[in-house]
């Protein structure tokens, strides 16, 4: 028995109490919580006592409710799966991709038009407003069970200038890569990536416990001047995935020394 005897609110005590038997590695990750009675029992607190304990644990990301099965300490493990973060190019001029190429598709991609927000404006060097081809995919991977959303982004000038793609805004990322390149673009790409929590659509489709944030990455392919020509974005539940990125060193030009 551990009966709690600190100040504070009792559920907050049996938190702390349970969140010290998972640090110290009592209940081991991946393991069930005792059920509510034990728990009942092993701090002589009432049943709403320990259901408050267990929302707050919740809340913090240290268990996981299953519906029918119980309450489960977090893994804290390496994560399932690696998605590479890399573009490459065959001598035939072929792109490919490692951030989901090899995925099963969970359903039918979804095209649709429509318009820049703020975020997305300023990442494609547009207004507020302005006219976009989408398509979005909903991704899993058959090893792990993980899901992605990917979502591409195709300003309406892009599309007119590559014959086709405006009808056919579904058209896979390496193969608009290969039209801009045959079009008479160079291309590079440019990435960022942020921590945020999920809206509740993508906490659902991504299949997400409770107080797990996503990974969510923007990738803008620039072509001619600089210019950015589609908005890839793609999310994956942060207690599913690592990103992996090749880094190489920028060529610098030559300091001129002085005579």
């Amino acid at each position: 028995m551990s009966e709690i005897q600190r100040p504070g609110a009792l559920y907050q005590q049996v938190a702390a109490a349970i969140r010290e038997a998972i640090l110290s590695g009592e209940f081991t990750p991946d393991a069930p919580l005792p059920s509510e009675a034990q728990l009942i029992e092993r701090y002589q607190v009432s049943r709403p006592t320990v259901r408050n304990a267990i929302a707050a644990l919740r809340a913090e990301g240290l268990i996981d409710v299953r519906h029918g099965k119980g309450s489960f300490v977090r893994s804290s493990g390496l994560p399932a799966v690696t998605i590479e973060r890399r573009i490459s190019r065959t001598t035939g001029g072929r792109f490919t991709t490692h951030n989901g190429e090899a995925w099963d598709e969970a359903e039918e991609p979804k095209t649709y038009r429509s318009h820049t927000t703020k975020a997305t404006g300023a990442l494609l060097e547009l207004g507020e407003e302005e006219a976009l081809f989408g398509c979005d995919r909903l991704l899993t991977d058959p090893a792990t069970g993980t899901r992605t959303m990917h979502r591409t982004l195709i300003p309406f000038a892009t599309a007119e200038a590559i014959s086709g793609l405006a009808d056919a805004p579904d058209t896979p990322p390496p193969t608009i890569y290969a039209l801009l390149t045959k079009a008479g673009h160079k291309l590079w790409w440019s990435e960022t990536v942020r921590a945020r929590m999920p809206l509740p659509d993508e906490r659902a489709a991504l299949h997400l416990p409770d107080a797990t944030p996503v990974l969510h990455t923007s990738r803008v392919t620039h072509g001619t001047d600089d210019r950015p020509l589609i908005l890839e974005e793609l999310r994956v539940g942060a207690d599913r995935a690592e990103l992996a990125y090749k880094i190489t060193a920028d060529q610098q030009p030559a300091r001129r020394t002085r005579t």
